[in-house]
């Protein structure tokens, strides 16, 4: 019989890499022990306002973000190094020095060699892009998203949102998850924060009511969701919406 093999003869970070550079929309980078970059894509690459991979690389976090936002991706990596556990779908703004915002969705993967030591990681970041008007997936979705804004200062559960789209929990976390990308809790928490950038980069709303008015009982509890999702503090975050 003849030779059926038609694809690449191994695997290499280079073929991954190049699968990667086609998505605009996701980042993939990996890294070392020590946080370093020692892969990454052209997604990244653009929106570190960089023009080649290698002004990346054997680099940290530190030294392309500004502060605190490259000491919280860089201890994220350290401590999945440490421990050997990955992070999955995490939730997070991103903040890139070009200015530009946006959600996305983060994974990191720790590495081992055959020892079972861990020797870095490999990780992505996939945007969250608004629903596309007309999907089929949105009957009953949108009335959810309604009830989170209308009642995104008071106590929210899924089974409220599922009793305003008529659907039961299972399903409405069914038709979330296509049209968003997000379990319910994401979504309320998304957008909450969402709301609370808004209040912060536009009002002069002292913090304490933009916790209220955004369904967190306390200015502290805010600090923490917003400092979890965002990298900055509401009080960062607004220095750095109104320079």
């Amino acid at each position: 019989m003849g030779n059926r093999h038609t694809g690449t003869t191994a695997w290499s970070s280079e073929v991954v890499e190049g699968l990667f550079d086609r998505l605009p929309d996701v980042v993939f980078f990996a890294k070392d022990t020590a946080g370093r970059y020692t892969a990454v894509n052209l997604t990244l690459v653009r929106r570190l306002g960089r023009r080649a991979k290698s002004e990346l690389l054997g680099r940290t976090t530190v030294e392309l973000f500004s502060p605190p936002l490259g000491e919280r991706y860089l201890a994220q990596d350290l401590a999945v190094c440490r421990s050997g556990r990955a992070i999955a779908g995490l939730l997070e703004l991103h903040l890139y020095p070009d200015g530009t915002e946006g959600w996305c969705i983060t994974e990191k993967t720790p590495l081992f060699d055959p020892s079972g030591a861990v020797t870095g990681l490999v990780g992505t970041s996939r945007d969250l892009h608004a629903p596309a008007s007309g999907k089929a997936s949105l009957a009953g979705v949108a009335a959810a998203v309604d009830t989170i804004r209308q009642r995104c200062a008071g106590p929210l559960r899924v089974e409220d949102l599922a009793a305003a789209a008529n659907l039961s929990a299972y399903q409405l976390t069914r038709r979330v998850r296509a049209v968003f990308g997000l379990t319910p809790a994401q979504l309320i928490i998304k957008t909450r924060i969402d709301m609370a950038r808004q209040l912060l980069a536009e009002t002069e709303t002292p913090l304490a009511e933009v916790a209220l008015a955004c369904g967190y009982c306390d200015q502290s509890a805010f600090t923490r969701q917003f400092h979890a999702c965002v990298g900055l503090t509401p009080a960062g975050y607004r220095r750095r919406a109104r320079p």
